[in-house]
């Protein structure tokens, strides 16, 4: 069902991971996808993934640095010049330090608020004057469970992630009545390269096995196991959806329960 023809959508951190996967399922609806990344090789591969997937010229690339505004505005300006007018926005690409407090430096906590927050706020930005324009938007930010609870040796990540939930919950009531919608989806450890590497730190620094470092995070879910991207990449796609113009302001965790309690 092509719910979403007609509709472009730019997804951050679109190459791979979460983002990849959220690119598919919104091409799935009919959608146009542009998405964006730093890396133009690795974007290239992806857009190679993606094209039989959907329409011809449905999906197109821009390479771009989330953290400069001037990069971002750039970018969104050329995926604007080759699929039209973005009308929904995925904000997904993100990264994460992994430190005890006390040894996070300036320039890690900097990091952290530049990737997950501060280039969440210059990509609607950049966006948002187009959908409140066209009278329909849908925005969706990719936090995390961490936006939500805390955990520790992630303080820098949580901060970051908990001013993305703000920021959600503060432009969902702005922009309540000019028919954009901003949520936020929550995942949990994602079979993702940020969990991989987070699996490879605990491993490095305890000297547990892998199998025994994922086993910690694992634990955290109720079904034992990692969220997958397709996962969250289904909730994603669902809030994108007309029929979703309801939803605003929300949280939604994909986490098997994790934060249930």
């Amino acid at each position: 069902m092509q719910l979403l023809e007609g509709r472009h959508a730019l997804v951050t951190g679109g190459s791979r991971g979460i983002g990849l996967a959220t690119a598919k399922s919104l091409l799935a609806l009919g959608a146009r996808v542009t998405i964006l990344g730093r890396d133009a090789a690795v974007l290239k591969a992806a857009v190679e993934t993606l094209a039989p997937l959907g329409k011809q010229d449905s999906i197109a690339s821009v390479a771009g640095d989330i953290s400069s505004q001037e990069a971002i505005h750039d970018a969104i300006n050329a995926a604007r010049k080759t699929q039209g007018s973005i009308d929904i926005l995925i904000n997904n690409a993100g990264q994460a330090v992994s430190q005890r407090f006390d040894r996070t430096t300036a320039e890690d906590w900097e990091r952290m608020l530049a990737v997950n927050l501060t280039g969440t706020f210059h990509c609607i930005q950049a966006c948002l004057p187009g959908m409140i324009q066209g009278g329909w938007g849908r925005i969706v930010n990719v936090a995390s469970t961490a936006g939500l609870v805390g955990y520790g040796y992630v303080s820098a990540y949580c901060a970051a992630k908990h001013g993305v939930i703000g920021l959600t919950r503060a432009l969902a009531i702005e922009l309540g009545g000019k028919g954009v919608t901003v949520n936020a989806v929550c995942p949990g450890y994602t079979d993702t390269d940020i969990v991989r590497d987070a699996v490879a730190n605990i491993s490095a620094k305890t000297g547990a096995d892998q199998d025994k470092a994922l086993g910690q995070l694992t634990a955290r879910n109720p079904q034992g196991r990692l969220v997958q991207p397709e996962e969250v990449a289904a909730a994603i796609a669902w809030l994108c959806l007309p029929a979703s113009s309801a939803m605003n302001g929300h949280a939604l965790p994909v986490d098997g329960g994790e934060t249930a309690g």
